[in-house]
């Protein structure tokens, strides 16, 4: 399983905001600079957060973005789910798969179930409150 850019991006964008939580907004092109990414293409992220209620938005003077929530309240499995579509390893692991003539054969299955309950766990207990107090941001 491969992260994408998106999915990396959107956590450091909610990171971002948690760590400046203390702010009323953080201006988009700010978190390009800091964070070394494309204005248009955090533009695009920061809509999809947006419309999700991730984030909030204002324009004008004074304008940016803040978290709709404390940093505790977000799981890093959740903003990864939003953006990558699924965390499952393999695709008969997918909510959406069609089901498998093989599954009953399969040797390998519980291997990728494993695998997929292992990501899924460790994902859905780390918040943004954890990814924040860590890195370069943390203490």
């Amino acid at each position: 399983m491969m992260i994408s850019s998106k999915g990396r991006y959107a956590l450091r964008v909610m990171t971002y905001l948690a760590v400046n939580a203390d702010r009323e907004f953080v201006p988009l092109k700010e978190i390009a600079e800091a964070e070394s990414i494309s204005l248009k293409y955090l533009e695009s992220i920061a809509r999809m957060l947006s419309k999700e209620h991730y984030i909030e938005g204002t324009s004008g003077r004074g304008g940016g973005y803040r978290l709709t929530r404390k940093p505790e309240a977000y799981k890093v499995g959740d903003i990864l789910r939003l953006t990558e579509g699924t965390l499952a390893p393999v695709s008969c692991l997918k909510d959406d798969a069609e089901p498998c003539g093989r599954a009953e054969l399969c040797c390998t299955l519980p291997v990728w179930q494993g695998l997929s309950n292992v990501i899924t766990d460790y994902l859905d207990t780390m918040t943004l409150a954890d990814v924040a107090g860590k890195g370069r941001f943390g203490e």
